[in-house]
């Protein structure tokens, strides 16, 4: 039987084993304490720096009236320098072999991509590849008369010549401005953000000799094969591309002026964050008020 002595040294070590199970607990929950407390300022400061940034970055967020203008600009995208626009047109291109006269197109439905305007696609069937077509694109900017040539692309001209004639064209704003390496703009969606279409795709009628440069009518498209549309670009100088694109026409030099001027104005820095390629929109708007065709 434990003596009362021995009773005491057990209570004793019972009692300092305790209180050193406690005071580890405490140590614990200090620790966690100040880590939480430490968690919570970065959550918040990290908080603070995002908001503030993201207000900078924001190209629509509107300036501060209190702001310097010249640190309000800082934070926009810089353009590209542009380079020198030549003077000499690129001459055009000329098929190795003609066409068979007439040839059949096609125009069948974009999948998953509906038009951005209501219109129909022209008939399909035969169509003539001799001859051109004039045409004048009105814009905001100035008229831009262009030569389209059926013998380059004949169900190109088709379909442009019939989206120009139903109207499809009429109030849309070239969406596009390249200055530097590429120097072309791009118009013919409605939606104004590349993504549009007229609800039908063109099978592309290019050829390996194809070369781009100022003066040339090309048609856009994605990376796909036969995936052109309604939107097309204007070279008024170097257009270094691989022979993809359709080649549909000429701009006269009257247009070639009013290409000049729009991309010796320069590009909209607050459009060039959403293209990440040193293209925007062009400073000058460029809206299409009609497109007469001759015949």
């Amino acid at each position: 039987m434990a003596t009362n002595q021995q009773r005491r040294e057990a209570a004793k070590r019972k009692l300092e084993r305790q209180m050193a199970r406690r005071a580890e607990r405490a140590k614990r929950r200090r620790i966690v304490a100040v880590v939480a407390t430490a968690g919570a300022v970065v959550v918040v400061a990290g908080l603070v720096i995002f908001l503030v940034t993201r207000e900078r970055a924001d190209p629509n967020a509107a300036p501060d009236p209190n702001q310097d203008p010249a640190a309000q600009s800082s934070s926009a995208p810089t353009p590209p320098p542009p380079d020198p626009i030549p003077t000499e047109r690129a001459p055009m291109p000329q098929r190795p072999q003609a066409l068979a006269d007439p040839v059949s197109c096609e125009y069948p439905a974009s999948q998953g991509e509906p038009a951005s305007k209501p219109v129909t696609p022209p008939a399909a069937g035969q169509v003539s590849s001799k001859g051109t077509v004039n045409a004048t694109i009105k814009t905001t900017a100035g008229d831009i008369p262009v030569t389209l040539d059926r013998g380059l692309a004949p169900c190109t001209v088709n379909s442009f010549v019939h989206l120009a004639k139903a109207g499809f064209y009429t109030d849309t704003s070239c969406h596009r401005l390249g200055v530097s390496g590429l120097q072309m703009l791009q118009c013919g969606d409605p939606q104004g953000t590349g993504m549009g279409g007229p609800g039908y795709t063109i099978k592309d009628e290019n050829f390996p000799e194809l070369k781009y440069g100022r003066g040339i009518l090309a048609m856009a498209k994605t990376q796909a094969p036969n995936s052109g549309g309604s939107q097309f670009f204007m070279v008024f100088g170097k257009a270094e591309l691989p022979p993809d694109y359709t080649v549909f026409g000429s701009i006269s030099d009257a247009g070639l002026q009013v290409l000049d001027k729009v991309a010796k104005d320069g590009i909209d820095p607050a459009s060039m964050a959403e293209s990440m390629d040193g293209t925007g929109k062009p400073k000058t708007p460029v809206k299409f008020t009609a497109i007469s065709v001759e015949g």
